[in-house]
């Protein structure tokens, strides 16, 4: 019942016209626009004309209650003035020149009424931009009628081919690193490396551990121990060996094997303090070096047996505590 009643009430709202609530003016550097706004929906006829200096709107099923009349100090609007009518209402705007023009647009609920003064002219060069950009529209089309567009097939291949490129490049990159952790490698040990095959002067037989510490001395299969070794020319070279508990100092060479010294206390227990030791034994190197080799040596002259002899000799020779 409600409904029917609301319905009611609208149709005959509809069937006397819409009433016209109030109208704005605002005046704009570039034109001047008025604005009505109605209680429903205005759907009526709209006529225009022109007179001199005038010009003349009718809203046909419009109604307003009284006459309004409005002056301004416009370039585009002078006096605007809207009288009651039988049947519609009439708008008079009095315009300054003749090229003043209007133009009428709805709202989209069509609660309002846009009036809008402008010069011709300003109407004119709008028109001809709209139909530049129409005409510039239709010009992209022909040149390019159907351009074709990227397909996503297209990204995901090359988003494959990116990932296929980094992996190539970080295998490169690996193989560049092992390489160059080799080429260190062997700058490192040189003796392993073909560069430095057999380039180096050959050391006395016995087999050697320069520089190591007191508590892992190298150990022959007779009992004694290496302790360190320093190389004098390409004939001698300087030992010293751990045999029981005494340290011994020989002088080894291709013809003459010489006990130098032997030491229970005080035994140097690095290679600076090796060093120091013959720094101190230094004239009698040189004595025993200037020596003419003899032909019956106190060692035999096998580095293989050296130490085994060594060892037998001084098992059988007693040493008084120093």
């Amino acid at each position: 019942m409600n409904k029917f009643l609301a319905f009611l009430l609208l149709s005959t709202l509809t069937l006397f016209g819409s009433n016209i609530l109030s109208y704005n003016i605002y005046d704009r550097t570039d034109r001047v626009d008025v604005m009505l706004t109605f209680d429903v929906p205005y759907h009526g006829k709209i006529l225009k004309s022109k007179a001199d200096r005038k010009i003349i709107l009718k809203l046909y099923d419009a109604k307003i209650e009284s006459t309004k009349i409005k002056h301004l100090s416009s370039r585009f609007l002078k006096t605007l003035t809207i009288n009651p009518m039988e049947g519609f209402t009439q708008i008079v705007a009095s315009v300054p020149t003749n090229d003043i023009v209007l133009k009428a647009s709805k709202t989209a609920d069509a609660y309002g009424l846009r009036l809008r003064f402008v010069k011709k002219s300003t109407l004119d060069n709008v028109a001809q931009i709209k139909r530049q950009a129409i005409q510039a529209n239709e010009q992209n089309e022909k040149i390019f009628p159907n351009l074709p567009t990227k397909q996503d097939q297209n990204i995901s291949s090359n988003y494959y081919t990116v990932i296929i490129i980094l992996i190539l490049a970080i295998v490169v990159m690996l193989v560049i690193k092992n390489k160059m952790n080799k080429t260190q490698s062997s700058a490192t040990h040189p003796s392993s490396s073909w560069l430095f095959k057999n380039s180096t002067p050959k050391a006395p037989k016995v087999a050697i551990k320069e520089n190591a510490p007191k508590s892992t001395p190298s150990k022959a299969d007779n009992g004694v121990t290496i302790r360190f070794q320093k190389q004098l020319d390409e004939r001698n070279s300087v030992v010293m060996i751990d045999f029981q508990e005494f340290s011994y100092l020989l002088l080894i060479g291709q013809s003459n094997n010489i006990l130098l010294d032997r030491f229970k206390e005080n035994t140097p227990t690095s290679q600076d303090e090796f060093e120091s030791l013959l720094q101190e034994k230094s004239d009698k190197l040189s004595e025993f070096l200037q020596i003419e080799p003899k032909k019956q040596t106190e060692f035999d002259d096998s580095s293989e047996d050296i130490l085994k002899i060594f060892s037998k000799k001084a098992s059988n020779t007693p040493y008084d505590e120093q």
